[in-house]
């Protein structure tokens, strides 16, 4: 008999990672209305990566690393999963809905299943995988059909979250491949703390100081997406990493994006046409294979880092 303690930890956990990470592109929409995206997605991964950092040290005992290569891996990974993929992806809600982005960034599920054949872990590709790959990829077409004539502005950031979700795909291969002691929690805010100073140094050179209006709007998204998107999501994600299944954990993929669908419907008063609707739930069917038993997203260290929300 399964322990009632551990079914109310799995619920609560899981229903973190959903509503947190499925609610942080609404949260993200309003937070690029009031400041500029670059500076406020930097500040925001610096803070998120210190807070991780000082997390890992003060109850995991976690020492700040001296080693040069481990330092090199979080560059590394920080450049593609924060710096480039949420850079683009926030960038990419200056101009196009929240639940358009969300349901685009899922596709970073196929990538890292097509990719994953190449590599010293690379791996063949069974035939269901192949099948959500498939179904997956005529889904993320029906999404870029756009509800009326599509702008250049609009066609950029569709090409953006897609490019943000191929950047997020290849840091997490090259996680994948390297040997580091350091423990997913430390990693992890490293990763953010230097991706989230490359993204400080672009606003900055852009001059996206001089118009950081500190209005509420702004800071407490800023605020939500430090503390409940970045540290609170994580540590539940931590946790059934650990003590879930990978096909449990994988659920997070195709879940988000639905809820991130209907927040933004909810809140923001965003439609998407019928076209992008069965879109949606192609691209929901077509992940949803890519994480059942057996498929190509059950790899325990695939999953082990979620992008960055």
């Amino acid at each position: 008999m399964r322990d009632p303690r551990y079914s109310a930890k799995l619920t609560l956990c899981l229903a973190t990672v959903y509503i947190v990470w499925g609610s942080s592109f609404l949260i993200t929409k309003i937070a690029v209305t009031h400041l500029p995206p670059a500076l406020f997605s930097g500040i925001r991964f610096t803070c998120a990566g210190a807070v991780l950092m000082a997390i890992a040290g003060l109850y995991r005992g976690d020492a700040i690393p001296a080693r040069v290569i481990d330092w090199r891996h979080a560059a590394i990974t920080g450049f593609f999963m924060v710096f480039a993929s949420n850079g683009l992806s926030t960038w990419s809600l200056t101009h196009i809905p929240s639940s358009q982005a969300a349901l685009l960034t899922a596709t970073s599920a196929f990538w890292i299943a097509g990719l994953g054949v190449f590599g010293p872990r690379g791996h063949p590709l069974a035939r269901s995988a192949i099948a959500g790959l498939a179904i997956s990829f005529v889904g993320a077409v029906l999404m870029l059909i756009p509800r009326q004539a599509l702008s250049r502005l609009d066609a950029l950031g569709q090409l953006a979250v897609l490019g943000g979700s191929l950047a997020w795909s290849l840091g997490t291969l090259y996680y994948r491949s390297i040997d580091t002691r350091l423990s997913s929690l430390m990693f992890m805010g490293m990763q953010m703390l230097v991706g989230g100073l490359m993204l400080v140094c672009v606003g900055l050179a852009h001059g996206d100081a001089a118009h950081f209006s500190p209005q509420w709007p702004g800071l407490l998204s800023m605020g939500y997406l430090i503390f409940f998107s970045s540290c609170l999501a994580y540590a539940a994600y931590g946790w059934l990493t650990v003590n879930a299944t990978p096909s449990v954990i994988g659920t997070y993929s195709y879940v988000n994006p639905a809820i991130a669908a209907f927040v933004g419907w909810q809140f923001l008063h965003e439609h998407l046409s019928a076209v992008q609707l069965a879109g949606m739930v192609i691209i929901i069917v077509g992940v949803s294979i890519l994480t059942l038993p057996g498929g190509s997203l059950t790899d325990p260290k695939t999953l082990a880092e979620p992008k960055t929300q």
